[in-house]
């Protein structure tokens, strides 16, 4: 695992390891380790390594035998060992024992179709010097990230955002399609960063670039929802149980200690259960809690603990953990409204403070239908589909109501139909709030590009059954873009690997297949995967109610961040911005204060604005020798 970064030049301008080196060290949080560079008249490649396999030998970038193709990789490639035997029979000769190199030999044999071979998550940069040919590649699933930008001439990668930002020619606009993105789904598109000119590689996806030829990208992988109704679920509940226990033998494959995230909740449990039979140790696991009961799940925790005999941690939090929160829109890159971030963050923290490695349980509600807006959808579609007419007539009410009046979302929502209904309950601010929230040229700006009719239409384009659309949807949008970047982001902030084992390709594509009626059964989800977990876990871990990773910021805003809340909102700095209507500001606090729970628009609004502090106002060098100052790091910083 590390972070990686690069430059290559296609026409005169050089590439200066000055460069490579602010780039590098925009990242060190990523690989502590180690450090590498490769710099050539064309192309530049670097690395900050965190060592977890090949300790004394897997420095990089890594390359073949005649030194003609380099490549960096973050992330791991948990095939390495059978693809190394494979490559060895066919006269392959490896210099390290780590799984960076098998890339540099199958793409001798394979070119750029050598990442359909891999099985891992990956984000990975190699440069061809004979064909003066980069290739991108990011994993399937989106599980690590990449961002790249074009610029007179050359091309900028990097695993974080914050990277490219050292280059001298990389803007600082404000992409007024990404703030729309994230004001509506809480999170930055797939293909483009907060940044104007500054875009992510997506998932499963290649970046091909060479002299004389704008770079292309290709899809190389696909994820088909194929249901076989031939099979009974005895066959899907045993291929679960297969697919699942080899996926985590693979992910437990390392050099240094792995340990795994509990809540306590089915997805962990069916993890730590895995992994507690394959170490020969005691399982260290780690959890996080709240003082607020209604919030606390720490006994679900404890009881696989105990059922499971792992070395267990924990940490209790309270409103104190808003302390870290520049800590934090600095790691995050960029604004992110999932408030969830907060507690991941935290137990990033405590699980390094025992490993280098921690399992985690996400992709389960996306593979298996465990999202309770599944069950909503199911229900509302269940009922009586209401005429057009009824539905334009509960619209004109909805409208007529004053905004904040009880019951005019409710009525809104029941005029929707189709995919705008499910939409409509997971987006933030819809376009009419747009208009509200921000200054009429802000909100102008932002209203062009409001994601949700583009996300409809494809929605309402497909040909699948109706839950298999929303897991599709999620797999492909609300996964990478929510869950796997913040997990992401908060682990590598404390130079912590955390690999997901119910996010192996092979048990994705299984899932797949399985027929959607055997996932929603009795007013519940996940039905065959808590089948397929019965006699593995204790019962209270597959029946108790589902719960997300709730953070009690209700709470915490009306209470001890109240005052801190609005001087980030209604401060004479944030006013000085003029992106915001203040006057709306004030009337989502006085309601929130009121009892309305606003927690989830407030806190994106909030990251927002410390990401704008952070990034904008300060200037990221500025930022990273404030950093360094209060670290007491003397990073090397670009002049």
């Amino acid at each position: 695992m590390c972070g990686i970064a690069g430059i290559v030049s296609f026409e005169n301008r050089p590439v200066h390891d000055w460069e490579l080196h602010g780039m590098c060290d925009a990242m060190t949080h990523r690989g502590p380790d180690d450090s590498g560079y490769f710099l050539s008249r064309r192309a530049g490649l670097a690395m900050r390594r965190l060592s977890i396999i090949d300790l004394a030998s897997g420095h990089q970038p890594v390359s073949n035998e005649d030194q003609s193709v380099w490549v960096v990789l973050n992330g791991e490639i948990y095939n390495f060992q059978q693809l190394r035997h494979d490559l060895e029979i066919c006269g392959h000769v490896f210099s390290t024992h780590s799984d960076t190199e098998v890339i540099v030999h199958l793409y001798e044999d394979c070119g750029t179709k050598c990442v359909e071979h891999l099985r891992g998550m990956f984000g990975f940069a190699l440069w061809d010097e004979r064909r003066q040919q980069l290739l991108l590649a990011r994993d399937r699933l989106g599980i690590k990230p990449l961002y790249y930008a074009e610029s007179a001439g050359r091309l900028a990668f990097a695993s974080e955002l914050k990277a490219i930002l050292q280059l001298e020619d990389t803007g600082r606009d404000l992409n007024p399609r990404a703030a729309a993105h994230l004001f509506a789904f809480l999170t930055t598109p797939g293909d483009e960063s907060i940044v104007e000119g500054v875009r992510k590689l997506e998932p499963a996806h290649v970046l091909i670039a060479s002299a004389g030829r704008a770079p292309r990208i290709e899809r190389y992988w696909d994820l088909n929802f194929e249901p076989d109704r031939s099979r009974p679920e005895e066959y899907f509940i045993e291929g679960v149980r297969s697919l699942l226990n080899e996926s985590v033998r693979l992910h437990m494959v390392s050099d240094v200690p792995v340990g795994a995230f509990l809540s306590g909740g089915i997805d962990s449990s069916a993890i730590v259960a895995g992994a507690a039979r394959l170490t020969s140790d005691r399982l260290k696991t780690f959890s996080i809690g709240f003082r607020e009961p209604e919030y606390n799940e720490l006994d679900y925790a404890r009881l696989i603990s105990r059922q499971f005999c792992t070395d267990h941690h924990e940490l209790t939090l309270g409103s104190e953990s808003f302390d870290s929160l520049e800590d934090l829109a600095w790691h995050l890159d960029e604004p992110f409204g999932d408030s969830s971030a907060i507690p991941t963050y935290m137990v990033s923290k405590l699980a390094a403070q025992h490993v280098k490695v921690a399992l985690s349980g996400d992709g389960g509600d996306e593979l298996f239908a465990g999202y309770d807006r599944y069950l909503v959808e199911q229900s509302e579609r269940d009922r009586r589909r209401l005429p057009g007419l009824a539905r334009t007539t509960l619209a004109a009410v909805a409208r007529s109501l004053p905004e904040g009046f009880r019951g005019r979302n409710y009525l809104r929502h029941r005029a929707l139909d189709g995919a705008e209904r499910y939409l409509d309950a997971v987006t933030l601010f819809r376009l009419d709030g747009f208009l509200k929230l921000f200054t009429p040229d802000f909100a102008a700006s932002l209203a062009a590009f409001h994601p949700v009719q583009p996300r409809a239409a494809q929605m309402r384009e497909s040909r699948l059954h109706w839950l298999s659309t929303l897991q599709d949807a999620d797999l492909r949008h609300y996964l990478p873009l929510d869950i796997l970047t913040k997990v992401d982001r908060v682990s590598m902030a404390h130079s912590l690997e955390v690999r997901v084992p119910l996010l192996d390709h092979k048990l994705v594509e299984f899932a797949a297949t399985i027929p959607p009626e055997m996932h929603l059964r009795g007013g519940a989800g996940k039905n065959l995967f808590k089948r397929a977990m019965r006699g593995i876990i204790p019962d209270a871990a597959i029946d108790r109610p589902k719960r997300g990773f709730a953070v009690p910021l209700s709470f915490w805003f009306r209470g001890n961040l109240r005052s801190q809340v609005r001087e980030l909102l209604l401060g004479e700095r944030t006013r000085r911005r003029g992106m915001y209507n203040t006057r709306h500001l004030e009337t989502l606090l006085s309601r929130h204060e009121a009892g309305r729970n606003l927690d989830l628009e407030l806190w994106t609004l909030i990251s927002f604005e410390l990401w704008y502090r952070t990034f904008i106002d300060g200037g990221i060098k500025r930022t990273m020798r404030a950093r360094a100052a209060r670290m007491g790091e003397a990073g090397r910083l670009v002049s």
